[in-house]
């Protein structure tokens, strides 16, 4: 690795020849050397997504480790991931790639491939995608029939049939959903054009990137919106007794239930933190802030500040917007932190999932505008950040 590093940092000091041929020779040669530590760089990938290691550091994905550690643009971090997950199925293309028989852009097509194969297709597509690249397709053409490699093996087998999804037919939506045996979930499904509407008019709005730094892909943000969607739930308790605040501190303005019964004061301060009831407390302009801990789930009125407050996650350097995020109870609702707007912050479902389980790596101060700024310590076992694959040398 020291050796690399010194021979590229020589090599990029240097000018270009100005022989145009020597030029050719010597970006061929550098590309096949290239090739050859893609190679290496897709082994290591893959050691750190099989263990999960960038979790430990606060990062949900490899991808996000990538784009955040290594500067990787997502399209170039996708591509990665694939051939690192997809090398112990390609042992002709690991070979060759390792060998610099077969350069990155085939090996990451045919890994591209194959994704989405069992492993008796995935030995076929390897064969017949490798075929193609013997007779001196492009990378292109070989991409082109990759996308259609399935039909292309059914075909062959003649074993070609209508998937379920065309015998199904289009006139009803319909959603399956299995689980992965890493605990996710595959979602596979059809909406016919009257739920295709309603799912439209509800994602679209909150699928929209959230400003030129926003570097997921489409598929990325609209996971993320139906993820928030589905987070914002509501549990009603057995009953609300709606107040001021003043109410609960010895004051004397009555308070009422939710269908407008009046209840005096005294009786309210009676019965405000009994069981099944919940303190619903107004601030300026009657909009409920303080629901107390009965209630889990913030009010849209509590929402809209915070999202004012947190136009992204609370968690330093997380690009999640705040539209798609959940509302975090900063010390745990289930600690006893009550559902009040000075103790609720907007996370995203990964850094929040990752709070609770990893509170010793959270680290939470509270600025001059009231926003929580969470921020990610290293794991308890480290010594240091991660570094770059260049400095690592």
């Amino acid at each position: 690795m020291n050796a690399i590093a010194q021979i590229t940092h020589e090599l990029a000091q240097r000018d270009a020849p100005d022989s145009p041929a020597a030029c050719m020779h010597i970006a061929e040669t550098l590309a096949a050397a290239t090739d050859r530590q893609e190679s290496a760089l897709a082994a290591l990938i893959g050691r750190v997504d099989a263990s999960g290691e960038m979790r430990r550091w606060g990062l949900p994905s490899t991808q996000a480790w990538l784009r955040t550690r290594l500067g990787m643009r997502d399209t170039r971090a996708k591509e990665r991931i694939t051939l690192a997950r997809q090398r112990h199925r390609l042992p002709r293309v690991t070979e060759r790639l390792a060998a610099g028989e077969l350069s990155y852009g085939y090996a990451s097509t045919v890994a591209d491939a194959v994704a989405r194969l069992d492993d008796a297709d995935c030995a076929s597509a390897e064969s017949l995608l490798l075929d193609m690249v013997g007779q001196g397709f492009s990378a292109g053409k070989v991409a082109s029939f990759g996308r259609r490699i399935r039909d292309v093996i059914a075909e062959r087998d003649g074993t070609d049939k209508p998937d379920a999804e065309s015998r199904r037919g289009y006139a009803r939506s319909w959603v399956t959903s299995t689980r992965s045996l890493d605990g996710g979930r595959y979602v596979k499904g059809w909406l016919n054009a009257e739920d295709a509407a309603v799912w439209d008019g509800t994602l679209a709005p909150l699928a929209k990137p959230a400003g030129t730094d926003d570097r997921r892909d489409l598929s990325e943000r609209t996971a993320a919106a139906l993820t928030g969607v589905l987070a914002g739930g509501h549990r009603a308790t057995k009953v609300t007794v709606i107040c001021d605040l003043d109410t609960l501190t010895g004051g004397a303005a009555p308070g009422r239930l939710t269908d407008g019964t009046p209840i005096p004061a005294e009786q309210v301060r009676r019965i405000a933190l009994s069981a099944g009831v919940s303190p619903l407390l107004l601030g300026r302009g009657h909009v409920p802030l303080y629901l107390g801990q009965r209630v889990r789930f913030a009010t849209p009125a509590q929402r809209q500040v915070l999202e004012t407050l947190y136009p992204t996650c609370a968690v330093q350097g997380c690009e999640v917007p705040g539209t798609l995020c959940e509302v975090d109870h900063v010390t745990g609702w289930a600690l006893g932190a009550p559902t009040d707007i000075d103790r609720l912050a907007l996370c995203c479902g990964w850094h929040n999932r990752f709070k609770h389980t990893n509170a010793e790596q959270m680290n939470i101060v509270r600025d001059s505008t009231g926003r929580h700024i969470y921020r990610v310590l290293p794991p308890p076992d480290a010594h240091g950040p991660p570094v770059h694959l260049a400095q690592a040398a």
